[in-house]
């Protein structure tokens, strides 16, 4: 993965960020003849999934338990527990949790 950080990027706890991903703080605007850098934090919450070579704009939000699929350009906010993709990644559905620690066969991670 890569933080091209020059602007602020806060990670939630329980948060995943996969591989080939890249979370970019930083553009110009193509609208200037001296191409002006523009800088903007992102934002990650707890517990997200940012799955496997996304790109991240700068100025994003992707708030808590949201979960990004695979190859996804995120450009816009992204809401809580929203299952969001494509490019543009766009929210599809909300994620239904498991109880707490479980995973889909019901075995809790303590006992992996």
């Amino acid at each position: 993965m890569v933080f091209y950080s020059l602007e602020i990027i806060k990670i939630g706890s329980q948060s995943v960020i996969s591989q080939k991903s890249y979370l970019c703080t930083g553009s110009h605007d193509f609208r200037d003849p001296t191409f002006n850098l523009i800088v903007k934090p992102i934002t990650i919450g707890n517990g997200v999934w940012v799955a496997t070579d996304c790109f991240i704009a700068p100025g994003v939000k992707i708030a808590s338990n949201a979960v990004i699929g695979a190859r996804s350009s995120v450009f816009k906010h992204i809401p809580a527990a929203m299952v969001a993709w494509g490019s543009p990644c766009k929210p599809h559905y909300l994620r239904k949790m498991n109880s707490e620690g479980s995973s889909e066969f019901g075995v809790r991670s303590s006992e992996l």
